[in-house]
């Protein structure tokens, strides 16, 4: 069997995987002899160091007492507790890593691995100064953005198709610098020949395909995943089967989105009017 290799930098749930992983193999131990001290499954297990699920607190608690610790783990734990991420998202980013393509829309904001650093900061910082994040998360945020866009940049490169609701590129964000920046990258990144960037009108109104931001991965072996997210949840769908439709719906978006050329002229006029 192929060993999973563990980025711990992905997420708090990812370090938490390593390091158990780590400890686990320092004491010589196969997944099935951890997972008997504990009371859960090999599987259970191998889902936790992978970082697919996340460590609860009373699995926490036993591999402390497996392990003879002082709360190492119960500490770690509360570690990924405390992250700004919703649930599914540290799975998808690492699912994101190996996908031969990735679909993606959202509305409201350009969408992350778009951003600059410069956007994606005031971003965090917006929603630092609502009280909805710490000083901490919103550092989180930004580094997260940061791998996965590095990860993006992989050889070879997967095709990325992104439709961006009008709102995202009309709604200024940091200031006219920062927009006119934001701007520019959109247009760069439309000119790259491994994507497809288009927005999706305001005029569509009550016939766009989705509400909530969406991701849908297509793997080398055609095999599809998606995730959505609302303001409070995120939801990681990895049955194909289940993806289908809302790959079908993508496709309808795209259908009356505009061309990638009208796009970038429309982005283009908007960038004209700022500084």
């Amino acid at each position: 069997m192929n060993k999973v290799e563990l980025d711990p930098d992905a997420s708090p749930a990812a370090e938490f995987g390593a390091f158990l992983r780590s400890s686990r193999e320092a004491r010589g131990w196969r997944q099935e002899d951890l997972a008997a001290a504990v009371g859960y499954s090999a599987t259970h297990v191998s889902a936790v160091e992978t970082g697919r699920r996340p460590p609860t607190r009373r699995l926490s608690r036993e591999l402390d007492r497996a392990f003879g610790w002082e709360r190492v783990f119960a500490r770690k734990a509360l570690d990924i507790k405390d992250t700004a991420l919703l649930a599914g998202f540290p799975e998808y980013v690492a699912q994101e890593a190996r996908a031969a393509e990735v679909r993606l829309f959202t509305l409201g904001i350009v969408p992350g691995v778009l951003q600059t650093m410069d956007y994606a900061k005031a971003i965090a910082a917006g929603a630092m100064r609502r009280g909805s994040i710490t000083p901490d998360q919103a550092d989180e945020r930004v580094a997260v953005l940061a791998r996965r866009q590095a990860k993006l940049r992989r050889d070879p490169q997967p095709l990325i198709h992104a439709v961006l609701d009008e709102s995202c590129i009309r709604r200024p964000v940091g200031g006219p610098g920062v927009m006119a920046e934001q701007l520019d990258a959109l247009a760069a990144f439309a000119a790259m020949p491994h994507t497809v960037l288009q927005v999706a009108p305001l005029a569509i109104g009550e016939n766009r395909a989705f509400d909530l931001p969406v991701y849908i991965l297509t793997f080398p072996d055609r095999s599809l995943m998606s995730y959505a997210e609302s303001a409070q949840q995120g939801n990681l769908e990895r049955d194909s089967s289940a993806v289908l439709p809302t790959l079908a719906a993508y496709y309808q978006l795209q259908a009356m989105a505009l061309s990638q050329a009208d796009s970038v002229a429309l982005i283009g006029e908007l960038r004209e009017e700022l500084p």
